[in-house]
């Protein structure tokens, strides 16, 4: 039986834990204005400019996730040679993310998301577009191969390996491969955050995705619990993982473990939503981290549920500290 206590009790454990977060850098590119009048040229909000700011995205988020959290993150991924790839190194450090493992690959750009934002009269800032700049070309050999050995020496050193895969390239067959081969070896925790393409990921410890990725695969609506416990156990026996958890938005979660076991988790927070960017990365974040402690993967997801529920009512690419944490599971 899980209880407040048995949370409250466990987030102490999640401290300096350390993971390696494997996966597509992004830098979040925010330009914030005040609404002041229509443009004569265009059916568009003529924004006054207030403020521009950064945030890490994509896998930079995990780890950024973890170390607020009070774990040890080293990150492994590609940047490009230009301001954005910079930036995005700068900010990671700020954080306090170990970024040795970031190769710098000058033939391709920096993934980037600019967002044009509103700021006016409203609780929440509204987001009115999204422009991306983003090469989805796998990597080339050296670039791939340096990754990898980036991978081999930190493995030894952490108690979790956790994959983010974005679709840009670094998340192959062969760091699939590398990471499930270094994680047996060293006998660490394995996670990914798989963004779709589950079958990729046969093996792992714990395999995270959301309802319409579930959907997509199994080609059928999930739409009761009974559908989502049916799901799990299909999907947790073909891919040979040890858990498998399926975030439902404004429904919460579900998660499926060995044994026949399932849980469905309500939604902590559903009043307060302003901004769903990147919930799903401190979902696996706090996930990987319990993981990493030895608790339960119910535990696990249980604290994940509370912590996206925080992270929502905040802008942009967000993180969750354990005092926040400890707050939402006393008063929600």
């Amino acid at each position: 039986m899980i209880d407040k206590q048995n949370l409250l009790d466990a987030i102490p454990s999640l401290a300096d834990k350390r993971v390696v977060v494997i996966g597509d850098l992004f830098l979040d590119d925010y330009v914030v204005g005040r609404p002041e009048r229509l443009s004569r040229e265009a059916p568009v909000p003529v924004l006054e400019f207030k403020r521009r700011f950064h945030l890490p995205g994509g896998a930079c988020n995990p780890a950024h996730n973890i170390v607020s959290l009070g774990g040890v993150a080293y990150q492994i991924g590609v940047v490009g040679d230009d301001e954005a790839g910079k930036a995005l190194k700068r900010k990671l450090e700020e954080a306090g993310v170990e970024i040795s493992g970031v190769v710098v690959d000058a033939r391709r750009p920096t993934t980037t998301k600019s967002r044009v934002v509103a700021e006016g009269t409203l609780v929440f800032p509204q987001q009115l577009a999204r422009v991306d700049l983003v090469d989805r070309r796998p990597l080339d050999e050296t670039t791939a191969k340096a990754l990898r050995s980036h991978l081999e020496e930190i493995a030894p050193q952490v108690e979790a390996i956790l994959l983010s895969d974005y679709k840009s390239g670094v998340i192959s067959t062969d760091m699939i491969a590398t990471s499930l081969r270094l994680a047996q070896k060293h006998k660490k925790v394995i996670t990914v955050d798989s963004q779709g393409d589950l079958y990729n990921f046969c093996g792992f410890d714990l395999v995270k995705c959301n309802r319409r990725e579930a959907e997509a695969i199994l080609r059928k609506r999930l739409l009761i619990d009974e559908a989502f416990e049916e799901a799990g156990e299909r999907l947790l026996s073909d891919l040979g993982a040890k858990a498998l958890l399926i975030t439902r938005g404004a429904d919460g979660m579900s998660l499926t473990s060995r044994g026949g076991v399932s849980f469905h988790i309500p939604a902590a927070n559903r009043s307060e939503v302003f901004d769903v960017t990147g919930a799903g990365d401190t979902v696996i974040a706090v996930a990987t981290l319990a993981l990493a402690a030895g608790l339960d993967p119910v535990i696990g997801a249980y604290l994940a549920n509370y912590a996206a529920g925080l992270v929502v009512r905040k802008l942009g690419n967000a993180t969750v500290t354990q005092e926040e944490l400890a707050w939402a599971i006393e008063n929600w």
